[in-house]
């Protein structure tokens, strides 16, 4: 056991992860950054991996292996932080493998920035096998948002911080709470709980994790992480705030008439979000409400458009077209698909 205070405490919860857990923690012995803590969880794992975990927390003494009854990463990532010692809680799964300067990148940057209050990092997507080309995407898009301007506006498409890239000042998790069980994806809920809150979070231009795709995987595997999830997960946080930056409010446009953008603009109707009209590249569509043809739609500052558009080259398409009619991101329209 380790008889200084750390800096960074290093969570890692396991389940069930002998294939790959000791090349996770490898990654973590192996930081150029020393005074850490890395504390895993095991959850009820009934293979080797214990017994791994106890080999680390047996040989090296700022390595704590615990044991978390109640089964879900909830539960053992909130295990672990509630006893770590560092001032930054850095997370990590035991699938994924941090790079060497991980830990230094991010502490320097939260040491020198103190307005923020979590930082990610440039993430390589490791693939299990072909045709995984939606995550390798999702990664390439999360890898273009590093400045707390742009995961601030783009946090209601996708989760802007892959989450196992991420470092936190321990203090905004007592203050906030970190992850909330729920129907929901955690880390995508605390994401935007913690930025509808106030807290800046940036990236580090620099890779800090290689994030191993596998069919296990609790972003495949599980309805929690499922599309609708996400929808449902985003949709109070997007009410909110519509309410500070909509002037026309509770009334909003939705770009997208298909029936799988009506159904996710639908969820905003329990917290008081009008639908006005719809807005598509169709023309003359009917609808049970007003459709309006993409070019037939106002100058700026005349409505608040949505847009629940999810291809991307779509989604290029109507931004190109927005702007040139002089529509503002984050004034006049929000992407929220």
């Amino acid at each position: 056991m380790q008889t200084h205070t750390p800096e960074i405490s290093v969570i890692v919860p396991f389940y069930n992860a002998e294939l790959t857990l000791r090349r996770a923690l490898n990654s973590i012995s192996a930081q150029s950054f020393a005074n850490f803590e890395c504390i895993m969880i095991d959850n009820n794992s009934t293979d080797a991996s214990g017994g791994i975990a106890q080999e680390f927390a047996n040989n090296n003494s700022n390595y704590r292996l615990i044991r978390e009854l109640k089964q879900g990463v909830v539960y053992a990532s909130n295990a672990g932080s509630n006893i770590s010692r560092g001032k930054y809680i850095a997370r990590m799964d035991a699938d994924d493998e941090s790079c060497k300067n991980r830990l230094q990148l991010q502490y320097d940057f939260l040491e020198k920035n103190m307005d923020y209050g979590a930082v990610g990092g440039l993430v390589e997507y490791v693939p299990h096998k072909e045709n995984t080309q939606g995550f390798a995407s999702f990664v390439l898009w999360a890898n273009t948002l590093i400045s707390y301007e742009e995961i601030f506006l783009k946090r209601f498409m996708e989760l802007p911080i892959i989450n196992p890239s991420a470092m936190w000042r321990k203090n905004i998790a007592q203050q906030l709470g970190e992850y909330q069980q729920g129907d929901f994806p955690e880390d995508y809920q605390m994401w935007l709980r913690w930025l509808n809150a106030g807290v800046k979070v940036g990236k580090v231009p620099y890779k800090v994790l290689k994030w191993y795709d596998s069919e296990q995987r609790l972003t495949r595997s599980d309805d929690l992480y499922s599309i609708d999830s996400f929808y449902k997960a985003k949709s109070p946080f997007l009410n909110s705030f519509l309410q500070k930056i909509n002037p026309f409010y509770p009334k909003v446009a939705v770009w997208g008439a298909s029936k799988t953008a009506r159904k996710r603009a639908d969820m905003l109707a329990k917290y008081g979000v009008e639908i006005c009209c719809y807005i598509d590249i169709t023309k003359k569509r009917q609808l049970y409400k007003e459709v309006l043809y993409y070019e037939d739609i106002p100058e700026p500052g005349m409505m608040f458009i949505l847009i629940y558009v999810k291809q991307e080259a779509m989604r290029n398409r109507v931004e190109k077209f927005l702007i040139s009619r002089d529509y503002v991101e984050g004034v006049n329209f929000l992407f929220v698909s």
